[in-house]
């Protein structure tokens, strides 16, 4: 199944660059690419693809109102946010607004297509640097709030300080010495409880909670 992709940058060197790089990798088709925001959100509208590929500094729309508005009026299309901006709180907005994904603009073509695909599955994937910067911003907008984690039971919460710690189910599932299936059925519980929607929305939870650090 080919991935349908609108990528948005005011850059025309970046942006002509990434459609060229898109367009080389197999499964992916790069069916609009827009200038700014507001150009975006017409691409969107028009073809309805399956991920767009947002910078968050752009004139008119920025990155954070862009995604927002994409998730609010089609549902259906991810945000992966693509980014050189270090404005961490601006991150954290995108975070916030619904953006499944984050790479800094030095990515390349094989972490672009994984931050895709998996935005694509409902999952999100974060930069090492930028899940740093996240938790930290995440860290300062919001004082501990341990009553936050009420409701969560006491495996849930280890769980959820083990997301935060950059742990993957399976690693969560050996340092436990529980089956992964378990871990799983934990994340289940503990999302659900807590409003959560993947794993870079549970870190910035787990820190604001004060259970992570």
């Amino acid at each position: 199944m080919t991935l349908r992709v609108v990528l948005a940058d005011d850059q025309a060197v970046v942006r002509e660059g990434l459609v060229t790089l898109l367009g080389l990798l197999p499964g992916i088709e790069v069916v609009g690419a827009a200038a700014d925001g507001l150009a975006a959100l017409g691409l969107v509208a028009e073809h309805r693809p399956d991920v767009v590929l947002v910078d968050l500094r752009m004139p008119r729309c920025d990155g954070v109102e862009t995604t927002e508005r994409i998730r609010a009026e089609h549902p259906g299309t991810e945000v992966v946010v693509l980014t050189t901006y270090a404005d961490d709180e601006a991150l954290l907005a995108a975070l916030r607004a619904g953006a499944r994904g984050f790479l800094t603009k030095d990515a390349d073509a094989e972490a672009i297509a994984r931050a895709l695909r998996s935005a694509a599955a409902g999952q999100s994937t974060v930069d090492g640097e930028l899940q740093r910067r996240l938790v930290e911003a995440a860290a300062r907008t919001a004082p501990p709030r341990v009553k936050e984690v009420e409701g969560l039971t006491a495996r849930e919460i280890e769980v959820l300080r083990l997301i935060a710690a950059g742990l993957s189910n399976t690693e969560i599932a050996r340092t436990l010495v529980v089956s992964e299936a378990t871990v799983k059925t934990h994340v289940n519980h503990l999302f659900a409880k807590a409003g959560l929607r993947d794993r870079a929305q549970a870190v910035a939870f787990a820190y604001r909670a004060g259970i992570a650090g």
